[in-house]
């Protein structure tokens, strides 16, 4: 199921794997992770004076950092959708690498980009990632490889864009 099938805009679109991925990152910082932190602020607390204890202070914050990303992750957890990877068949929805083009440009102007429900683990390093919200991800979504959409951009101009492929994304 796709994010748009189901429960809405808070709905975080997830494939199993990535589902694992986030789910074996909590279970590390609230367990191993936790742990540590909690032993590093003892030890520095021991040493003294913790006005001046850059080491506790440092710990503390670590402590902080690791809290958050653990709230994080528990409700990106509870509000996600797991859903199969989607099929080779060139249809545009959540979880496919989307490569398109400006209606009137060549094709060496193609560009390249994620379509998610929401975010997945970690998407490849400067992959672009869109939501079947954003503009251009509502208007392609559910087209397929050689459709020409058109959609309104946030500046308020209609562009048209031509759907060049539409594959699973591997991660």
């Amino acid at each position: 199921m796709t994010q748009t099938e189901t429960g809405g805009a808070n709905t975080v679109w997830l494939t199993q794997d990535a589902y694992d991925k986030l789910k074996a990152e909590l279970d590390h910082l609230k367990g191993p992770r936790r742990a540590e932190i909690v032993a590093e602020i003892s030890a520095a607390r021991d040493e003294g004076d913790l006005k001046e204890n850059g080491g506790y202070h440092a710990a503390r914050e670590e402590q902080g950092k690791n809290e958050a990303r653990i709230a994080q992750l528990e409700d990106m957890l509870r509000r996600s959708e797991i859903g199969e990877t989607p099929p080779d068949d060139g249809i545009v929805e959540p979880g496919m690498l989307v490569t398109y083009k400006f209606e009137g440009d060549d094709d060496d102007e193609a560009e390249t980009f994620l379509l998610l429900g929401s975010r997945e683990a970690a998407p490849a390093e400067g992959l672009t990632v869109y939501t079947p919200e954003a503009p251009l991800g509502a208007a392609i979504n559910g087209h397929k490889r050689g459709d020409t959409v058109t959609y309104e951009a946030p500046n308020g101009k209609e562009l048209q864009v031509v759907i060049l492929d539409a594959k699973p994304y591997a991660g």
